[in-house]
């Protein structure tokens, strides 16, 4: 069994992702957020600041990432698992943000779909939901 302390610390860090986004509002600039949540294929595109956004959300990705890490890696208790991580987040990072950038620079009405879905990679820590269970799969393999 396990020290109860690595529970309570899963526990802070689970507690850290939910609080980054209940006050994603009050803690990021993010026009989008109020966009994506109402009719948006029926709106004008938001007014948006491409530098100040970009810097949020790449925040934003920062603090998610480095929290998804910790979490990763008292859960396999893996410094190469972790060091892995870190890598597959960066790659990510610089893919998902060219991508996020284009349809920032580029806003097209029939792209908003896909947008919304490379933003929620970069604002939520989606990636945690699929490397979890791929370490889980391969540390039973090993």
């Amino acid at each position: 069994m396990r020290n109860p302390i690595t529970y309570i610390v899963l526990l802070v860090l689970f507690a850290l992702l939910v609080l980054i986004r209940i006050f994603e509002n009050e803690l990021f600039y993010d026009p989008y957020l109020l966009f994506f949540k109402n009719d948006y294929l029926h709106m004008d595109y938001p007014r948006r600041e491409i530098l100040k956004l970009s810097l949020f959300t790449t925040l934003r990705y920062i603090l998610n990432s480095a929290i998804s890490v910790g979490i990763i890696y008292i859960l396999f208790r893996d410094k190469s698992i972790a060091k892995f991580s870190t890598l597959v987040y960066i790659i990510a990072y610089v893919i998902l943000m060219a991508f996020f950038l284009y349809f920032v620079i580029n806003p097209r009405q029939e792209d908003y779909y896909l947008f919304f879905n490379f933003r929620r990679f970069l604002i939520q820590p989606i990636l945690l939901l699929l490397l979890v269970p791929a370490f889980y799969y391969y540390k039973l393999k090993q």
